[in-house]
C-alpha cells in the first residue's frame, strides 16, 4: 500500500482538545431511549467474557440500553453476570463458531451502535454473521478482535451504502490484514493508518503505546502516553465497548474514537496501579463516568 501522508497534519489529543470537542449530550439528564440502544455480538462460550467487558464499558460510557449476543451455551450465565443487559442465545456449532440466528438482524438494524467480533475469531462464521448484520445497519459499527478481517474488510469497502465504521487492530492484528510484520506498521503506522482508513472507508484506531486514529476523509489524530498496563487480556475489548457506547450517544465515528482512546488511557492511569502491569482490564470502565464528568465540568 502506497504511503502518502506523512506530511499531513495530526492534532494531538489532550484534555484541551477534547475538552474543545465536546461530546453531544455530556449534561445529565434525557432517559435510556434518548442515550442510544448498543449491540454487542460475540462470544464464544469460552471467550464470552469479551462480551461483557465491551457490554459494560458501553454503559460506563453513557449508552441508554444494552443488548449481548453470544453463543447459547453461556447466554443464561451472562444474564446474570450483567443484569442490565438483554442476553441473546445464538447457535453455535461443535466448534464453538457461532451464528446469527432468531431475531439477530432485527436487533442490528435497530440499534444505534453494533460491536462485532469480540470473543470471536476470523473467518467463514463471522464473515457470513456480518454479512446478515451490517447491510441492514443504520448505526454505526465497531469492529474488533475477530471481525478486523481483511476480507470483510474488502467486501465492506464496496458496498455502495454503509454504514459508518470504526475498526480497532493493534500492531499485530495490522500486520495480519497487511502480509507484513509488526515492525513495519511501528515504523509506519501513521502513514498506514490513513492509508487504511481511505481505502476501507473506516475510522482506523491503531492500538499502540502511541495511537493513531484516522478518517477516511483525511482526519488524523495521535494519542501518546498509553500506560503499560494497557497491554493485558481484555483491554481491547473495553476500548471497542466505549467507543461503540460514545457512538450510541450520538457522536461521530472519528470522535468516538478519539474520546474512547482518551478515555480508555486515563481511566487505566488512575487505577491504584498507576497504569502500570498488574491490574486487570474488567477494572479500567468504572473510571470512566468520572472522568467524563469532569471533563464537563471543565468544559
Amino acid at each position: 500500500m502506497k504511503r502518502t501522508v506523512r506530511g499531513s497534519r495530526a492534532d494531538t489529543l489532550d484534555a484541551a482538545r477534547l475538552r474543545a470537542w465536546p461530546l453531544p449530550g455530556a449534561a445529565q439528564g434525557g432517559d435510556k431511549e434518548q442515550r442510544g440502544r448498543v449491540l454487542v455480538v460475540g462470544g464464544r462460550r469460552d471467550l464470552v467474557g469479551a462480551v461483557r467487558l465491551a457490554g459494560e464499558a458501553a454503559l460506563r460510557a453513557g449508552a441508554g440500553k444494552l443488548q449481548l449476543a453470544v453463543a447459547s451455551g453461556a447466554a443464561a450465565a451472562l444474564a446474570v453476570a450483567v443484569p442490565e443487559a438483554r442476553v441473546l442465545a445464538l447457535p453455535e456449532s461443535r466448534g464453538g463458531e457461532v451464528g446469527g440466528g432468531g431475531g439477530l438482524p432485527a436487533l442490528a438494524a435497530r440499534t444505534d451502535a453494533l460491536v462485532l467480533g469480540p470473543g470471536l475469531v476470523a473467518g467463514p462464521p463471522l464473515r457470513a454473521l456480518a454479512a446478515r448484520l451490517l447491510p441492514r445497519l443504520q448505526g454505526i459499527a465497531v469492529l474488533d478482535a475477530g471481525a478486523i478481517d481483511l476480507a470483510l474488510l474488502r467486501r465492506w469497502a464496496r458496498l455502495p451504502e454503509r454504514p459508518a465504521a470504526v475498526i480497532t487492530p493493534h500492531h499485530g492484528e495490522m500486520a495480519a490484514l497487511l502480509g507484513c510484520g509488526s515492525d513495519a506498521v511501528a515504523a509506519h503506522a501513521r502513514s498506514i493508518a490513513a492509508d487504511c482508513a481511505r481505502a476501507w472507508r473506516v475510522v482506523v484506531v491503531l492500538k499502540h503505546a502511541e495511537t493513531w486514529i484516522a478518517d477516511p476523509a483525511g482526519g488524523l489524530w495521535r494519542h501518546r502516553g498509553s500506560p503499560p498496563g494497557l497491554g493485558t487480556g481484555g483491554s481491547g475489548d473495553v476500548l471497542a465497548g466505549l467507543i461503540g457506547g460514545l457512538c450510541a450517544r450520538g457522536a461521530t465515528p472519528a470522535q468516538a474514537a478519539c474520546w474512547g482512546v482518551w478515555l480508555h488511557a486515563r481511566a487505566a492511569a488512575r487505577l491504584p496501579a498507576g497504569g502500570a502491569a498488574g491490574f486487570l482490564a474488567r477494572e479500567i470502565a468504572a473510571g470512566v463516568p468520572a472522568l467524563m464528568a469532569g471533563m464537563h465540568r471543565r468544559a
